[in-house]
């Protein structure tokens, strides 16, 4: 069975508010949305009897038992090798924040689409009504049997990383938390290929993040893991470095491994002097700070719909600019990440996803720019058709390297 991409026009005269005119008859997103974005499609024939005894009963006893024997034919006779399970409890929807469930549902369907349209992997958009850890990780550990790989989404920090880290351990396929890893890969993507357009190497720069949650603790750990200069993550109290006292768990491990030029104070004190700039945090830079950057500098302002640094005030001293923004050359968008990165490792039968299948990921996607590389062009748009094939190819690969594949 596949996840199929429809645009439903069912009747529109249902009253939405007590008869008051349908949402949908002046907002052209309400008139999308109605009915829902997803619908399932067969992919065999059910036409006669002989379909429906094979489809059906008696012919599905024969595979049932089969998988029974060897359980491990449910991959090769179900849809669960090609199947991810799209999970969310709505704490961090968007820019919406704590929706809850019900309304984080739009959102999960529309990744749903994503994962179809530009990966090829069908997926369940599940939204759960509960927040705790233990809860979250017993349930999806429980609807795990049903799928292929888990995706999860719009979880609020610093529950996510705890979240992803216990169905990491417990679940012996893909878990993967796309507002971490899937907007660290697509960064450091863009940042190669930045890096390569100025003559320079990721060991060269000096980059700062704003923003210490999901996106920026996963951002630092990859560039570290490529092999940044140097890398330095403030959150909303400053620089976060050993020294301080009011650190998370989390915070606390970042500053292990992070700021090797032992910078304290606010952000504009490590932005002095830095490469990069990198935002998720949805926070505004003074424009004196940008200033002070290196000659050269990247920024990467990333927070939506609102840059932390506008592209027109970046343009001024930053050599390349990237944004979060599809109005904007360079856009950072998780979508030239996730569905090649999921269809490489359900490819192979990945038991995870490893951080050599992140970096490679990354650099797949950097190459696809090639030899088209400019300052408005450091990453490749989402609709060019050689992104998906490339990053599965690569995600693959390193999967199989890395003594993760079954297949």
């Amino acid at each position: 069975m596949a996840a199929e991409i429809v645009n439903p026009r069912s009747d529109s005269s249902t009253d939405q508010d007590g008869g008051a005119e349908p949402l949908d008859s002046f907002d052209p997103a309400f008139a999308l949305h109605r009915g829902g974005k997803m619908a399932v499609q067969a992919t065999v024939p059910v036409r006669d009897k002989d379909d429906l005894s094979l489809a059906y009963t008696p012919g599905v006893a024969k595979v049932c038992s089969a998988i029974a024997e060897q359980p491990e034919l449910v991959h090769d006779y179900t849809w669960k090798s090609s199947v991810v399970a799209v999970v969310t409890d709505g704490t961090a929807v968007l820019g919406l924040g704590d929706i809850g469930p019900e309304a984080s549902l739009p959102v999960m369907e529309g990744k749903a689409i994503l994962f179809k349209q530009f990966g090829g992997v069908d997926a369940v958009p599940i939204a759960l009504d509960c927040t705790g850890v233990d809860e979250i990780v017993e349930t999806v550990v429980r609807l795990a049997p049903s799928f292929g790989g888990v995706n999860l989404e719009d979880i609020s920090a610093p529950r996510c990383f705890e979240i992803e880290r216990k169905l990491q351990e417990r679940l012996d396929i893909p878990v993967f938390h796309d507002d971490q890893h899937g907007t660290a890969v697509v960064t450091l993507a863009a940042l190669r290929n930045a890096a390569r357009l100025s003559g320079r190497a990721i060991g060269d720069l000096r980059a700062v993040i704003s923003g210490a949650g999901a996106a920026g603790v996963a951002i630092a750990k990859m560039l570290v893991e490529a092999g940044i200069g140097d890398v330095a993550v403030a959150d909303r109290k400053g620089i976060v470095s050993a020294d301080r006292d009011d650190l998370t768990d989390v915070k606390r491990e970042l500053a292990s491994f992070t700021n090797k030029a032992g910078i304290t104070g606010p952000l504009e004190a490590a932005l002095e002097g830095a490469d990069v700039f990198i935002g998720v945090s949805g926070g505004t830079v003074a424009e004196s700070a940008v200033a002070s950057m290196a000659e050269g500098a990247f920024v990467f302002a990333m927070a939506n719909p609102n840059p932390e640094v506008h592209p027109d005030v970046a343009h001024k001293y930053a050599a390349v600019v990237a944004t979060g923004r599809s109005d904007f050359p360079n856009q950072i968008n998780n979508v030239l990440a996730f569905p090649g990165i999921f269809a490489g490792a359900l490819q192979v039968r990945a038991s995870r996803i490893t951080e050599g299948m992140k970096i490679a990921a990354a650099e797949a996607l950097a190459g696809v720019v090639g030899d088209d590389l400019a300052a408005d062009y450091v990453i490749p748009s989402p609709f060019d058709e050689r992104v998906a094939p490339a990053v599965t190819a690569a995600v693959a690969a390193a999967a199989r390297a890395e003594g993760v594949a079954r297949r």
